[in-house]
């Protein structure tokens, strides 16, 4: 039974499947049309890490670290770069659909490939939802700048109209005038109280946050060149309207608000960490289009570190731009763009960032329906979840009846569901996922007989650079943050224990077996971003798994095509 757990697909098996055709478990023989080039592939990265993050957390970010939040774009592209090395690594060795998911299946088994399978399904859902409902409030915001305002209770989910009420009654209670309260307050008040009632109670939903996963599913179900045009088409309007407000923002920097520089000092800059990496996350959605690309070998790795360097820099430049234009006590904003050129007198400039925000939180939406059915369809294939999830549509050549769940999954919750947690609960399980496709590579390595692979992670020996590093680290916690390893005895601070244990653990296995030391710092370094969630985000995390297992057991160990080839084996030779 142990070793059944950890029994894996060999990469040979895989590269026959795929070149057999073997993409629809129902024995179709139409495949996934293979019509991405790498610059398709690096649009489709950009269009998913030029999003929400940009027109709006970024503010956040900039406020709790000012200007010196650079470092932490720096810091989480470097632990990214590092994940996307092995995954282009991956990529070009296991060109196939499935991304983590099919890379832990050959290094780990399938119990890990099973983790990180459903860890993704969680990630792309739960993210999506979240873009949903952000792309809902930029379109809102501009009906009513458009005065073709939306009736509030169709603009916001059930929860936020409740707490909104109840804290606007509150204060008008207490004698307020109603001007003088926030104005979001009131739009909450006015949704909970003018709502159309059911039962008694309210009926209350996000209605453009459905319709805009409805369109996106259309899109991705009709076929991936159209997909591909969509993405491209919002790409290009983004990038035009950030180098816009680049080049127009930088005839208005004031070198003196740049001082300080970490007014919050490292702590200021870290609590910035997962709105950044949320921001990051999506680069890896496009090695589930593998199948569907003409040279996967060769575009996917290009494709993955082109658009990661081209957002990090637009990251940068922009971070820079917003703190030099205004102090960043005033960045605390949902749309920051908007607000430092209305300060300056550029209202016009408002109405164009309105307007790229819903193309490129849409183009965001677009790359993550894209990327989950192929991992449904991946999982299928391998029995660990229904036939129905790999079917593919004869006409529009995509996984047809995921493409549609995936929309149900996303577009159902975005209507009803408050999501305060979602960004911390999407990075979480996207660094998981990059810390096994990290410790993939180490695994890879040690494979014999592994086929050639386009592009391999340069191996530079980590048996002394590693154990040095973690001696320095832990020598300069104890120096300047005196107590820190006391304190890590807690259920708060537990998640900084385990990083502690797993960077001892990859010194001492680094030092004995040689590792490659980029693929260590990529585990360790997004391990660490990991760590540095709370944690009420780890254990609502640990339920997800907890959740996974017990359907694998239940069905996808016994259904696995792995399993079912070992019995039939077993019997044949009996």
């Amino acid at each position: 039974m142990a070793y059944q757990l950890f029994r894996k697909k060999s990469i040979p098996a895989i590269l026959k499947e795929a070149e057999q055709g073997l993409s629809d478990s129902e024995g179709h023989a139409t495949g996934l049309k293979k019509v991405l080039g790498v610059k398709d592939l690096t649009a489709l990265g950009i269009a998913a890490v030029i999003g929400a993050g940009i027109f709006s957390s970024i503010g956040k970010a900039c406020f709790d670290g000012g200007p010196a939040v650079i470092f932490l774009y720096i810091f989480t592209a470097i632990a990214c770069g590092f994940a996307a090395l092995c995954y282009a690594e991956f990529a070009s060795t296991v060109p196939v659909s499935g991304s983590a998911y099919t890379y832990s299946y050959v290094a780990f088994g399938e119990l890990f490939a099973w983790i990180i399978g459903w860890d993704l399904l969680m990630e792309y859902a739960i993210g999506n939802i979240a873009v949903a409902i952000s792309w809902s409030d930029y379109f809102t915001g501009l009906l009513d700048k458009a005065g073709l305002p939306l009736p509030r209770w169709l603009t916001m989910d059930y929860t936020t109209a409740h707490h909104g009420y109840t804290e606007a009654a509150a204060l008008l209670a207490k004698g307020e005038a109603a001007p003088n309260i926030d104005a979001t307050l009131l739009e909450r008040h006015a949704a909970w109280s003018q709502a159309p009632q059911v039962g008694g109670i309210p009926f209350i939903m996000d209605l453009p946050a459905l319709l805009i996963v409805a369109l996106i599913t259309y899109v991705v179900y009709v076929g991936i060149r159209e997909s591909r045009t969509a993405s491209n088409l919002m790409v290009l309007l983004k990038l035009a309207v950030i180098f816009l407000v680049i080049v127009l923002g930088a005839y208005f920097l004031q070198p003196q608000n740049w001082t300080p520089f970490a007014p919050n000092g490292f702590g200021g800059v870290m609590k910035g960490v997962s709105a950044v990496f949320f921001a990051y996350i999506g680069f890896d959605a496009i090695s589930t289009t593998a199948e569907e690309c003409k040279d996967p070998q060769r575009d996917l790795p290009r494709g993955m570190i082109y658009s990661l360097i081209i957002c990090t820099v637009l990251y940068v430049l922009l971070a820079l731009v917003l703190t030099g234009m205004v102090p960043y006590t005033m960045l605390n904003v949902g749309d920051p763009l908007a607000e430092v050129f209305a300060r300056r007198g550029l209202g016009w400039i408002s109405g164009i960032v309105a307007v790229s925000a819903i193309f490129a939180t849409a183009s965001v939406l677009l790359v993550f329906q894209l990327g989950q059915p192929r991992i449904w369809m991946s999982m299928s294939r391998d029995g660990l979840l229904p036939k129905v999830f790999s079917r593919i549509h004869p006409k529009y050549q995509t996984p047809s009846f995921s493409t549609v769940l995936t929309g149900f999954v996303v577009a159902v919750p975005a209507l009803f569901m408050n999501l305060d947690v979602v960004l911390a609960l999407t990075s979480i399980g996207t660094l998981f996922a990059f810390v096994l496709v990290c410790g993939g590579i180490l695994v890879l390595d040690r494979q014999p007989n592994r086929p050639a692979s386009r592009f391999r992670v340069p191996f530079i020996n980590g048996k002394w650079i590693v154990p040095l590093l973690f001696l320095l680290g832990a020598g300069l916690v104890t120096r300047y943050v005196p107590g820190h390893f006391a304190s890590l005895f807690t259920l708060e601070t537990f998640p900084m224990l385990l990083f502690w244990l797993v960077a001892a653990v990859l010194s001492v296995l680094t030092f004995v077996h040689n590792f490659s030391l980029l693929p260590v710092l990529g585990l360790v370094s997004c391990f660490y971003l990991m760590a540095q969630e709370s944690h009420s985000n780890w254990l609502r995390f640990l339920v997800w798994l907890a959740v996974g297992l017990v359907i694998y057991f239940t069905y996808s160990y016994h259904n696995s095509k792995l399993h079912r080839e070992g019995k039939e084996a077993r019997v044949s030779g009996q």
